[in-house]
């Protein structure tokens, strides 16, 4: 009896905020050591190491800046993208949408991005 083999095409992110999301999410999980047990996790059409090689090389070209990573990381951290609305985070969301484009653009041009 042969086995039948499933193979799941990668799933590209709709937008630079949902594949740093989900690249915060991950590299968590990896780093508590926790293994996915239930169904099959979405495949990706990157692995969390492309993504941070990635931001590493946007920030040493000068892409990207301490600022907009620690926004970054502050709001990843979160689960959400900093509100204009809200006075403290102003300034967080216009460093926010810059490191977002910064990080689309890049993204797209490796086919991460629909």
């Amino acid at each position: 009896m042969t086995q039948t083999q499933v193979i799941v095409s990668p799933e590209k992110f709709q937008n630079a905020e949902q594949m740093w999301f989900w690249f915060l999410h991950s590299r968590g999980m990896r780093n508590n050591n926790f293994m996915h047990i239930h169904g099959l996790p979405t495949r990706r059409p990157c692995e969390i190491l492309d993504v941070e090689t990635l931001i590493t090389k946007l920030y040493l070209s000068g892409k990207l800046t301490d600022e907009q990573l620690c926004v970054m990381k502050k709001f990843g951290d979160k689960r959400r993208a900093p509100h204009q609305h809200i006075w403290a985070e102003n300034r967080a969301t216009h460093q926010w949408e810059i490191a977002m484009n910064v990080l689309s653009v890049a993204a797209k041009q490796r086919g991460w991005i629909e």
